[in-house]
């Protein structure tokens, strides 16, 4: 998702200028898994000082690193393990370098607007004000294209959602019948998210760990949440995470954008 983003997006040299990403500058990639997305963008960016992945896998960090030093020899790349949601020490290495925070994909969705301004806060308080934080995020859509997204017909996002059950009776010592579930993508309007969700197909009974539960049909589990913003919707979470947008890209049909925001000086009036 995030590679098609910045692709689909136009992202390109001629449309980010240096002034958006100063020479000698670090990429600081928040969840970089395994950093196949940010090839693009340090195809664009050819004068950095520093990439840093950061990522709680730290299996996925060296690969990520091998190949990039692989590709980008004279690249300084200095992985960071670790929970991004969390305080993180950056390498000292990269002191007093101007900071672009890289949180492509649609990731921000999966959080509720609440915990959203939380997180962008948090990166505002890692990367420090004067930063630029180049974020994705999903647009609205018609419900129905929506719908058929998270419910594909070969369905791949339901064996992701069902695998849920699947972990918890291998991980957690449970007995939950997987037959007795199936996958279910809905769109919440007054919240604008799609939502995922496994509904009991039968009343049934199973223990977690020596704990006992029981569904009634038609009954769910709640699992995943996918917020799609508008173009202003979009714009107003960053300014309450105290990020004021200053550039925005988006692919043709306008179904995705990469918004480019500054962490300014914090003030309390026009």
């Amino acid at each position: 998702m995030a590679k098609s983003i910045i692709a689909t997006c136009g992202f390109s040299r001629s449309r980010f200028e240096s002034a958006d990403a100063p020479s000698d500058a670090v990429l600081i990639e928040f969840g970089s898994g395994s950093s196949t997305k940010t090839e693009l963008l340090l195809e664009v960016m050819r004068d950095l000082y520093a990439y840093v992945p950061v990522d709680i896998s730290e299996t996925a960090l060296h690969d990520a690193q091998a190949r990039i030093k692989a590709r980008f020899a004279d690249l300084r790349v200095l992985p960071v393990a670790g929970d991004f949601s969390r305080p993180l020490r950056l390498p000292d290495e990269i002191a007093g370098k101007p900071r672009l925070g890289f949180f492509p994909g649609s990731t921000i969705g999966n959080f509720v607007p609440r915990s959203a301004t939380d997180l962008l806060r948090h990166f505002r308080d890692i990367l420090g004000t004067g930063a630029k934080l180049l974020i994705g995020m999903d647009r609205v859509k018609p419900v129905e294209r929506l719908i058929a997204a998270y419910d594909d017909p070969e369905g791949v996002t339901a064996e992701f959602n069902l695998n849920l059950l699947h972990r918890i009776n291998r991980e957690l010592g449970a007995d939950i019948p997987i037959d007795a579930f199936r996958h279910q993508a809905r769109w919440n309007d007054i919240l604008s998210r799609i939502e995922m969700h496994l509904v009991a197909t039968r009343d049934v009974a199973f223990g977690i760990d020596g704990h006992a539960f029981a569904f009634t049909k038609g009954a769910s589990i709640h699992t995943e949440n996918s917020h799609k913003y508008g173009p202003r919707g979009g714009r107003v979470l960053l300014l309450a995470g105290g990020w004021t947008p200053i550039a925005e890209w988006t692919d043709e049909a306008g179904d995705f954008a990469l918004i480019l925001a500054e962490a300014m000086r914090n003030r309390f009036a026009p």
